[in-house]
């Protein structure tokens, strides 16, 4: 039987906002039975800068870090700006000899990760090797790499080609680089979904520690797509933003004259930790991953399925994995890069999640600010997501300027707002109908609730 995949009926149309309080109830119950997720470390690599305190300031005060490409000469293309990392020294950070084995996308994800364990605190000398693992996304992977080998076989042979092509190339050298550099022996590999791969990432951590088979992760991800080539097939596929007279003002998530996403690059990444190990160690903890979602669309390899459905999906499943209700959620960190289909679909996914809670919920993008990082996107929303439970302020959604009916949510336009968040949502999708969902809270969230 051949399933009309537009109009095929979905389970949950409509009724995703009806979670089962009981179901909820057992969940809570559920959680006691396995080892509790905390965030205890940070790091990442933004166009905003290259420390999580840099890229925390300067969202809140709703900068941007987009601007013309300098990288390489990009004259020639459409579009001639990006969320470029300007001025990231990697061999400043880990040695000449090192910083040349590794792809930009993995020597942004190590120096994320020596960010991230020294927040944490972290002496791994004093771990088991076994009890540690790494989980890191990438949509790409090494793609400078590829793309410079290409033009040097073309130009000299195959005798002339890289040794470190493969290594540097592959997806999972980013989480292998992390591994060999502390000396993390558990489980370490790569996840690739698109956009959602950190997100993912991090759920795969998350089941780790909750099964028991280690007591820390490294995860979150990175990208480095900002190449010729690679502008040039994100060009091509007509899915950027071409306001090339005003870069900083291109991505505008969820305004009426969204023009497409702006290309981004960087790496975000977070330790997360069994809540009894990092207790034992006097751990500051910045908040706990109560829950995770995934889901596919099931509709088309680049556009979102119209209604959000399996965008909501992965929300309900999030809440229901946490043990929330949807008035739960303080603050919801969305996807939202700026397009049109994607970001009507995703407003129309939360009001389906989330019922009448959607009126009242912040909602607000830093890809407004930074640009879409692809595969790094969900690790540097995990990383706002903390901060945002710790300090109580949602850094805004810049550039809305015209309201959409089509994306009727609380943006947090251009403002930041001071709010008591306990529990924050996190959205990533990707293409090929990839979604994931995470929920994260204040450590004592459900305790007396």
């Amino acid at each position: 039987m051949i399933v009309d995949l537009h109009t095929h009926p979905f389970p949950h149309r409509g009724k995703l906002a009806e979670i089962n309080t009981n179901m909820v109830a057992e969940r809570r119950q559920a959680r006691a039975s396995f080892p509790r997720v905390v965030v205890t470390g940070l790091g990442s690599i933004t166009p905003l800068g290259e420390r999580v305190s840099v890229l925390w300031s300067r969202l809140v005060a709703g900068e941007s870090g987009i601007g013309p490409i300098t990288a390489f000469d990009a004259a020639a293309f459409k579009v001639r700006f990006a969320g470029e990392v300007r001025g990231f020294d990697p061999e400043r950070l880990f040695g000449p000899k090192a910083a040349r084995k590794l792809d930009r996308f993995a020597q942004f994800a190590l120096a994320g990760a020596l960010e991230a364990v020294k927040d944490a605190g972290l002496d791994f000398s004093r771990e088991p090797p076994s009890r540690c693992g790494v989980i890191l996304g990438t949509g790409i992977g090494g793609m400078r790499v590829c793309e410079d080998e290409c033009g040097r076989y073309q130009q000299l042979g195959p005798t002339r080609t890289s040794p470190f092509l493969v290594p540097r190339m592959m997806p999972n050298a980013a989480a292998a680089a992390i591994s060999i550099h502390f000396g993390l022996a558990g489980p370490c590999y790569a996840v690739s979904s698109a956009c959602a791969s950190a997100s993912d990432a991090i759920m795969g951590a998350a089941d780790l520690i909750r099964s028991g088979r280690a007591d820390i992760v490294v995860a979150g991800g990175a990208e480095a797509a900002l190449t010729p080539v690679g502008l040039a097939g994100f060009c091509a596929a007509r899915s950027l933003s071409e306001r090339n007279d005003a870069p900083q003002r291109a991505s505008r998530p969820f305004d009426r004259d969204r023009d497409g996403f702006v290309l981004g690059e960087g790496a975000g990444i977070i330790v997360l930790e069994n809540l009894a190990h990092a207790r034992r160690r006097g751990a500051s903890v910045y908040c706990e991953l109560l829950g995770c979602g995934q889901s596919a669309d099931a509709h088309h390899i680049t556009a979102p399925h119209p209604d959000g459905i399996g965008a909501a999906t992965a929300m309900r499943l999030a809440l229901e994995d946490a043990g929330v209700t949807p008035d739960g959620i303080d603050y919801l960190n969305a996807h939202a890069t700026g397009t049109d289909l994607g970001d009507a679909a995703e407003a129309r996914a939360i009001r389906c999640a989330f019922g009448s809670h959607a009126d009242r919920m912040p909602v607000s993008s830093t890809k407004s600010m930074i640009g879409h990082l692809c595969g790094a996107s969900g690790g540097v929303a995990a990383v706002v997501a903390a901060l945002t439970i710790r300090n109580g302020v949602v850094h805004p959604t810049i550039n809305y300027e015209t309201p959409d009916p089509a994306c009727n949510l609380d943006c947090v336009p251009n403002h930041a707002r001071e709010i008591q968040v306990r529990r924050a949502a996190v959205n990533n999708f990707g293409f090929g109908g990839h979604n994931c969902c995470l929920v994260f809270g204040a450590v004592n969230a459900h305790e007396g609730s």
